[in-house]
């Protein structure tokens, strides 16, 4: 990923659901003013989903996704299906395509069904009105949009993919579509005022490419500037001689959560530290409920399954935190005999009531409704899940120094500890 580009994570993610062959991957293209999805009249065309990275005017960087047809067939469909319905929880908002000449189906009622259940904003499309007959084609279209209207109970806009007609009107509404809550999740912004100093430590990855941070950090220091604050970025073994040499506090210090001990050994007391993970929880998912999730580690027990999740699939380092360091400290730290499995990529498993705990990464490849539908899993088996970040301050005894920014999260991991010295006492 360049430098000058939104990260796929951080951008509105714009899915488009609906039968075969109802002109999803048309509108995509007309969308997006070019070939982006294939278009065929052979029914199943689109197989995987396919991500489309772009500018959508007047919304600014969204990902498109075309889906594969919920009612394809088969065992090869029933494979689509679950691709289309991994998609579904990483939606922010949704596009819900009739085909004007076939009407509404069972499938199209499912599929609203569906995107109603996870409270995402969806704007309804009768698409092909081109095809209508001629000399009513505007007023039957309308009123077949109103029908629908009153069925699903969100706005239905008549569209033509193939005639380019409607799909301004599309764009501006995809625009008042969008959640007010969006710009609500800052990285680090909304702990600064302009002028603030902030330091970065961030010790060079060997998982990053040659030449570039890893995005949390890229991320972290564009939210800073774009907060009129100062970011000054050194390396953990420079962090001493930087502190001395700034003039004044900074804010916050904010670190890698791999040199934690070293970071707060050289940090001041009176300075504020967290990590770069620590940030990423409460941006991406629910920190509170993160925190809560790290007191399950003090209850391991031996032979417990932990699961650790990873967006990504980056190449496997010697020193790798997942599958290295951080089953080693937690090892450590609770002398119990665990048995830890990995889970890399898109896919969120199917058994997570296998585990008594899952850590999960900082979730910089993913946007923030799939990490919360994450947590929503675990939360629905009953399963703690804790972040990289707030694990790592755990286990090396400093997370109350590591979450002290966070009022909300500091009082979340007391009411925790309360609660295990009540069952104690018990």
């Amino acid at each position: 990923m360049s430098l000058n580009e939104s990260p796929r994570a951080s951008r509105l993610h714009i899915a488009v659901f609906g039968r075969r062959n109802a002109g999803k991957s048309s509108l995509i293209n007309a969308l997006a003013r070019q070939e982006v999805s294939v278009v065929s009249p052979v029914q199943g065309t689109t197989t995987d989903p396919v991500y489309k990275s772009m500018e959508l005017l007047p919304l600014g960087p969204v990902v498109l996704i075309d889906t594969a047809g919920l009612d394809d067939e088969g065992e090869l469909g029933e494979q689509r299906k679950k691709k289309t319905m991994e998609v579904l929880y990483k939606t922010d908002v949704a596009l819900l395509v009739i085909d004007a000449l076939e009407g509404v189906t069972a499938y199209d009622e499912q599929i609203a069904g569906l995107l109603k259940e996870r409270n995402i904003p969806v704007i309804g499309i009768l698409n092909k009105t081109d095809l209508l007959p001629a000399e009513n084609a505007d007023r039957d279209s309308a009123v077949q949009a109103d029908t629908c209207r009153e069925q699903f109970g969100f706005r239905f806009m008549p569209v033509s993919s193939a005639a380019q007609k409607g799909i301004n009107r599309l764009r501006q509404a995809l625009s008042a579509a969008v959640p007010a809550e969006e710009d609500k999740f800052r990285i680090i912004g909304d702990l600064l005022s302009p002028g603030d100093l902030v330091v970065l430590v961030t010790p060079i990855d060997k998982a990053a490419p040659k030449g570039r941070l890893i995005l949390p950090q890229q991320q972290t220091i564009r939210d800073i500037l774009e907060s009129d604050a100062v970011a000054v970025v050194t390396k953990e073994h420079e962090l001493k001689l930087t502190l001395e040499s700034l003039g004044r506090k900074p804010r916050m210090v904010v670190t890698d959560s791999q040199v934690f001990l070293k970071a707060a050994a050289d940090t001041p007391p009176d300075v504020p530290l967290t990590s770069f993970s620590i940030l990423f929880a409460r941006h991406k998912g629910d920190l509170e409920e993160l925190v809560r999730g790290a007191r399950a580690i003090d209850r391991l027990r031996d032979g417990d399954k932990v699961l650790i999740a990873e967006p990504c699939t980056h190449h496997t380092q010697p020193d790798d935190i997942g599958s290295v360091k951080l089953p080693r400290w937690i090892r450590q730290a609770t002398g119990r005999t665990l048995e830890f499995h990995h889970a890399n990529g898109m896919s969120f498993p199917d058994n997570v009531q296998d585990y008594a705990l899952i850590v999960h990464c900082g979730g910089c490849m993913i946007n923030r409704r799939q990490m919360l539908w994450r947590m929503e899993q675990a939360a629905a088996s009953r399963v703690p899940i804790v972040n990289y970040g707030v694990a790592i301050a755990h286990v090396q005894g400093i997370l109350e120094r590591a979450i002290s920014p966070f009022p909300l999260a500091r009082l979340a991991w007391e009411e925790e500890c309360a609660a295990d010295r009540t069952l104690t006492d018990e």
